[in-house]
């Protein structure tokens, strides 16, 4: 008998672990979408935090790291990462997440983008081919990439397909009773015409029926300058914004500049999850967004 348990634990012992699916997030939306619909079931590292510029981030090391133990990458795409993404793929010696590959996911190609150039010209500044890339800020597309990816999951890791279908499912619901609510509560915001700092928000304007009067960088990229601010003040004369919105990431100086010149609020939104401590999640950002921007109305 003894010999018999004894050999049960050694057999036990040779079985493989049950692991997490291992992913890649570029950036924390994203990131937290996947935790939403994994659970348990995932262990997400997010490669970027809301207080850094998605565009300008260095493929240190320790990102190269743990590209190399991912089994899934999920990106924005749309050019956001070109300056860095690309290199940590390559590098990072992992054949499953590079692009074309199961392991590589886009949310940018799941939905329809704005803001896309009719013509290339550098000379314009930080344009983006394949659209604006800030997709997460319409929670509609948030549930679109959502389905999208989850069933991306379910295909790399089967043996967990149906708690993914069923997160997604949970998930779902509780994020179409809230886009019902915020429609609502954001009623006063229709037609609000607003300054902002870079084209960060051009999803949640377009969802909101906001109305985007100007921008603070004289070109996608170009930090605002001292012209461009003193012609966007003029401006306010015969065409008033309500509010100059930046991003978390975004310094505060050129948007607090304006505000006090042309006495309007400066709304500093959360941009993505944790760019404030109401934001810790996918609720939680656009929750505060609203509240934020409700509350620049007042």
């Amino acid at each position: 008998m003894r010999k018999l348990f004894l050999a049960t634990l050694l057999g036990l012992a040779t079985l493989p672990a049950m692991a997490d699916l291992q992913v890649f997030a570029t950036v924390p939306e994203w990131g937290a979408l996947v935790q939403e619909i994994g659970g348990d079931k995932v262990k997400v590292y997010t490669a970027t935090n809301a207080l850094q510029d998605p565009h300008r981030i260095d493929a240190r090391p320790s990102l190269l790291a743990r590209a190399r133990q991912a089994q899934l990458v999920v990106a924005v795409g749309a050019d956001l990462e070109i300056g860095w993404l690309p290199l940590v793929l390559r590098d990072s010696g992992n054949a499953a997440i590079q692009p074309g590959r199961p392991g590589y996911f886009e949310a940018a190609t799941l939905v329809r983008r704005l803001d896309v150039p009719a013509t290339l010209d550098r000379a314009h500044g930080d344009v983006h081919a394949a659209g604006n890339p800030h997709v997460h800020l319409d929670p509609r597309n948030v549930l679109r990439v959502g389905e999208a990816l989850a069933a991306r999951m379910a295909e790399l890791d089967v043996a967990n397909a149906a708690a993914y279908q069923a997160g997604l499912k949970a998930f779902a619901g509780k994020w179409q009773m809230a886009m019902a609510r915020w429609e609502k509560e954001a009623a006063p915001l229709r037609g609000v015409p607003v300054l902002v700092h870079h084209a960060s928000f051009v999803y949640l304007i377009n969802w909101l029926g906001m109305k985007e009067v100007g921008t603070l960088e004289p070109k996608p990229g170009i930090e605002p300058t001292s012209g461009q601010l003193t012609a966007l003040l003029a401006r306010q004369q015969s065409a008033p914004a309500r509010m100059v919105l930046r991003a978390a990431y975004n310094p505060d100086g050129p948007s607090r500049w304006i505000a006090d010149k042309a006495g309007i609020p400066a709304v500093m939104l959360p941009y993505t999850v944790g760019g404030t401590a109401e934001a810790k999640d996918l609720f939680g950002l656009f929750d505060d967004s609203l509240q934020r921007l409700l509350k620049g109305m007042r």
